[in-house]
Formats: structure tokens, sequence, C-alpha cells
């Protein structure tokens, strides 16, 4: 029996069991599913080193399907392998052939596109947004350097999606770490949804732009086995990541599926019969090639890096972590801005935890991870100017069981918002920290200013993680570097998605060493019971000055410092009512986001006014933080002349 003719076989078996579970679902992508029929069969019968009974085995192989739509293909693979779902090696088990046909249901385990976190866990990450694969096979390839572990990564990429800029950015970042234990497949079928696609994207074009990108590149028929055996024998021997470049056929083996445009439309299920005929017919020539083999196992368990409990583990105090720092002429001044602070505490961060590492977008002098870089040079990864390959490879770190700090601008973090909420669907163990954030920037102007990431950020705040008792993401915004250090901690600790802004400008001590921070909480600085004035950031500062406008009117205000959200419902309602049950939330971003929180709080209590007031207008460049806040609306003088029109209205 050769090696060409069992892959012939299995692809025939595996294509049959694709175009079955997207018929019962009534929905789904055979064409492209077949497509990749023999490169599957190959890669999980022949090529990988893993145990389909053990996925969490820290020494298999891995595979991430980037194009996400075609995951069929893998499943039926899997089901046929008998390999391992659900959430722990305790208590999972084995799928079935029989068990694909519950594809897309509710309760399946086999979700529409992968998703280790719906059970799936071969797969390490969640893709269909096309373009993220590759930049999470480099965050599994650096996580298998750091652990000394032989483990390889292969990385399925769709010739369509290459039109995405993150895959080069992905090809950039991988080559200048040399991480060649990553092998790029690409899939050239040369369709899209709706049309062929570019010549830019074709496969003789995929093959000049790798090599261009200094790596090894392989281009063969996707459906020879012997072709994909070759090129597969390179990987290891390469001095350059190595890339192959599949000419494949949408729909391969299925007759039906060849005549028109079948993108993501699955066959109705009377027409199986003859779909399971026309692969019998495709592979006919090729002779009986009876069972592929069963996949090599992974080589032996590597000593990766410890993995220990991160939330038992004693912090220093602030003080010291920031004078270890060298920022202790600062702490004497008492004045430091929260970017500052959140670079020492990321280094106290990294002193704790080995497994935690640091991405950078080439701003670490500014967003201060250099304090890290510096003391930990092996765990810091410069990702130079690609916010979304960054994002997408903290997920390949964080599913190998690193927890990754992923830092830039909070204006350039937006550019990954859709890998951030990728890589929430995944549950990925990610941090991301956003700096100079708000207008008070100044001088350099809104494109730098982060200004929306509050409304994204907070909307995943609103939803319920697994437990169905913490939230899916937690957003933090310190207002001074006492609790930007403690920020760190919290977000250190936490399991899941965070997120904390940082602001540029110097601002005075509120707190000191003993004040304790924790998820949900809040700071009262200031009692009154007028109404209260609540804010998070720099905009702490700017309302305890609008209190003290108010003061000299007689006004007594509460302030309010919201560094968390969400945030504790029934203690924050308690301190409004209190506080006369009115209340201003001001903001220097703009709307739906800290005010918008606060007032759905309200409403559901009942019996509170609350005001948010967040920048008017589109900000411009000006000189200094407070001529940028009055220019959109949010000095200081304005909130208390908020607050004294919000006194008069009647109650």
């Amino acid at each position: 029996m050769s090696v060409a003719a069992a892959v012939h076989r299995k692809a025939a078996e595996i294509g049959k069991l694709a175009v079955r579970m997207t018929a019962v679902a009534g929905s789904g992508h055979p064409s492209s599913a077949l497509s990749l029929a023999h490169l599957v069969a190959y890669l999980m019968y022949h090529q990988m080193r893993y145990d389909p009974g053990d996925p969490w085995h820290p020494s298999g192989d891995r595979l991430v399907l980037s194009e996400g739509h075609a995951v069929p293909i893998v499943y039926a693979a899997w089901a046929d392998l008998g390999g391992a779902v659900g959430f722990e090696r305790d208590g999972a088990a084995r799928l079935t052939p029989a068990e694909v046909d519950q594809l897309r249901a509710r309760d399946s385990v086999l979700d529409g596109h992968p998703n280790p976190a719906e059970g799936f866990p071969f797969f390490d990450a969640a893709t269909g947004s096309l373009g993220m694969g590759l930049s999470v096979a480099a965050g599994l390839a650096l996580a298998a350097r750091l652990d000394g572990s032989e483990r390889r990564v292969y990385c399925v990429i769709g010739d369509g999606e290459a039109r995405e800029g993150q895959i080069w950015e992905a090809a950039d970042f991988i080559v200048d770490y040399n991480l060649t234990n990553v092998c790029a497949i690409f899939n050239a079928n040369g369709h899209g949804q709706a049309a062929e696609v570019s010549g830019q994207q074709s496969a003789d074009a995929l093959v000049a732009k790798l090599k261009a990108f200094n790596w090894d590149v392989v281009a063969i028929d996707g459906h020879d086995p012997d072709a994909i055996a070759g090129a597969f024998a390179k990987f290891g021997d390469n001095r350059r990541p190595l890339a192959i470049v599949a000419k494949t056929v949408k729909g391969w083996g299925v007759e039906q599926l060849l005549r028109g445009n079948w993108h993501g439309k699955p066959l109705a299920t009377a027409d199986l019969p003859a779909a399971y005929a026309s692969l019998d017919r495709a592979v006919a020539a090729h002779g009986n090639g009876g069972s592929a083999s069963t996949p090599r196992s992974p080589g032996a368990a590597s000593r990766p890096i410890a993995r220990g409990d991160v939330a038992t583990l004693e912090w220093p105090a602030c003080s010291a972590a920031l004078r270890a720092a060298g920022l202790g002429v600062a702490l004497e001044q008492g004045k430091l801005s929260t970017r500052r602070a959140y670079g020492a505490a990321l280094r106290v961060a990294g002193d704790l935890v080995p497994q935690l590492v640091a991405l950078d977008g080439d701003v670490s002098n500014s967003t201060f991870t250099e304090i890290f870089a510096q003391a930990h040079p092996q765990r810091f990864f410069e990702c130079k100017i690609a916010e979304q390959n960054m994002v997408s490879t903290a997920v390949g770190l964080a599913a190998a069981g690193f927890i990754p700090f992923v830092n830039s601008f909070a204006k350039f973090l937006a550019r990954g918002y859709d890998q951030i909420e990728l890589a929430n669907i995944s549950r990925a163990n990610i941090k991301l920290v956003g700096s100079h954030a708000g207008v008070s920037l100044a001088a350099d102007g809104p494109s730098q200013m982060g200004l929306v990431d509050v409304a994204f950020f907070r909307a995943l705040t609103t939803v319920r993680a697994d437990d169905r008792r913490s939230p899916q993401c937690w957003f933090f915004q310190p207002a001074d570097a006492v609790a930007a250090y403690h920020c760190t901690r919290l977000m250190t600790q936490l399991r899941g998605l965070c997120y904390m802004r940082t602001h540029r400008p110097d601002v005075g001590l509120l707190y000191d060493d003993a004040t304790r921070f924790e998820p949900g909480g809040f700071q009262v600085l200031s009692t009154g019971d007028d109404l209260a004035l609540l804010a998070s950031g720099y905009m702490v500062h700017v309302a305890r000055q609008a209190a003290a406008l108010l003061a000299r009117q007689g006004v007594r205000a509460t302030v309010v410092d919201l560094y968390c959200l969400p945030v504790d419902g029934e203690r924050l309602v308690e301190t409004l009512q209190r506080a006369g049950g009115r209340a201003l939330v001001a903001e220097d971003n703009y709307g739906g986001g800290f005010g918008s929180a606060v007032a759905e709080l309200a409403a559901r209590a009942g019996g509170l006014r609350v005001v948010p007031v967040h920048c008017q207008r589109m900000p411009k460049s000006t000189r200094t933080p407070e001529e940028a806040l009055e220019y959109c609306g949010v000095g200081a003088g304005q909130i208390a002349d908020q607050a004294l029109a919000l006194l008069k209205e009647p109650r």
C-alpha cells in the first residue's frame, strides 16, 4: 500500500464526512473544505506529531486554520481519528463520525468556525475573520522557543485572505524572529466568495511575494500526495521559515460543486449519494489505498517555563517598585504619569511571573514597556508598527500558557479591534494597555488620541464570562501612579481579557501604599450631599478641581474615582443616593463609556439623575491639556457649570 494511495483514499473519506455534515446542518463551506482534503489528510495522518487523544500535550504539533470557514474537513479528520473534545483532559470525550452531524448545533463542540472555547481543543484560537491565523502561529512558535519545545506549528491560509495586510505583518515578524518552526500553507484554489481571487493573490504571485519576504517557498499541486510529502520533507531542514503554496480545486472530487459558485452553500441531503459516488470515482484511478497511518506521537515533553498561581503572589509596595524602576525622584516630587508607573509595575509582574511576556508596537519608550524589556529581554517582543499582528501573536502566546501584555497608544490599538474580538471569542488570557489615552494628550492632536476605545471595551465588559460571575473583559483606567500599579497587578491576576488606559501628563499622587484596589471597585475621594462627580483616569484630577470650584459656591460634591468597569453597582448606587441622588460623569473621550455605564445602573435602580459629560466636539492640537479639555467642553469650569445647572433642575 503506497502512502499516496492511502492519502487519496483518506481525502475521499473525510471529504464525504465534510459534505455530509454541512448538508445536515444546512449551512457551511463544503467546497472550501474539499480543496484542503489531501493537505489535511497528509498533515493529520502522516506529518504532524501529536496525540489525538491528548491535544493538550505540551510537545504536540499545532494546526492553525486561518481559513476558518474550511473547518469541516478538519472536523471530519478529527472524528475519523477519534480525537478528544472537551475542556480538559479529565472528562474529555472522543468525537465519532456520527457526531459530525451536530455541526453548528447549539450544544455542539463543532462551531461554524474554529473555536477552542466551545470544547474543540485541537485548535488554539478562534478564527473565521480572515487574515489572523499566521500571527497566532507566530505566537505559538515563540512560546515553543521560550519553553525549549520541539513543537512545530502549521498554518493553513486561503489565497483570498492573503490580500489582508496582517498576513504580511506576520510574514515580516516571523522572519524577524527566525521562527523556522512555522510552516505556512497557502491554499491557492483561485476563488474567493463572490468571484475569482485577484491576480495579485494567484499562486505565482504568492510565491514571488513570499520569496521577497525572505521565506523558503515550495509550489505544489495540493492534490498530489507525493508533492505534498516532498514539500513537508523540507520542513525542519530550512534555515528560513517555510511556505508551501498549494494549487487546489475548490469543491475537489464532487462534480456538482465544480459547477458554478458554491461558496458557503451546502448540498441537499438528497444529493449526498451522488457526491459520495463522485468522490469514489475521483480516487479510483489511484488504487485502493486502504487506511492512512495514524499520527506520529509527539516528542518528549519539554520542561516549559513554570506557570505558577499568579493570584497568590505577594507584590512589593508601590513606592518600592517605583524606586526600583528609577522613578524615585518623581515619587518624592509627588507627580508621575500613569504610563510611567505602569512600566514599573510591568517589571514587577515580570519579576514575579515567569510566564509573563510583553509585546510592543515600536513605542516602548512612550508606553514605558522599555522598563520591562531591560529587565526581561528574552520575554519582550518588538512587533514594530503592526498592531493587528501584535494582538493575534499574543493570542498564540496565551494559548501556550503565557500571559501577554500588549502595548501601544490607545489610538493605535484601535487598528486591532477585530483581532481583539476574536481573542475575546477564544477567551484568550491577554492584557491590553493603551497609553496616551483621551484628549489630555493635547499637542499631538486627535490622530494620536484614544477616544472611541472606552465605548468599545466597555461594551465587552457587559458580557458575562463562562463562569457567569465575572465579565468577559475587565476595563481599568487608573488616575495616579499607585492606582496604575495596582490595576496592573489586578490584570496579571485576573483570567481573561483585560484593558487598561494610561495617560501622558504627570499628575499628583492621590493614594498611598496602603490603599486597596479590587476588581469592580472604586474610590471615594471626598464626600458631599449635594451631588456626585464621577470620573476616571486623568479626569479624576479635573473632577477634583471642579469640586473645589463648586465648594466656593457652597456646593458639597462627592468625588468618585471609577477606576474599573464593570463596577460594583449596588455599592455605587448607594454612594450616589448618599450624595443627593444626582451625578455627573466626566470623561475626556467620546460617549458610550463610563457615563453610559453609570446611567444604566441608575436607570435600573430608579430615583437617580445621571448626566454623562464627554467630549462635545472633535479635539484639535492645543499647547496644554487644560486647553484641550476646555475646547472639548470638559474643562473643570465647564463641569462645575453643568453641575450647577443640574442642581437647578426640579427633583
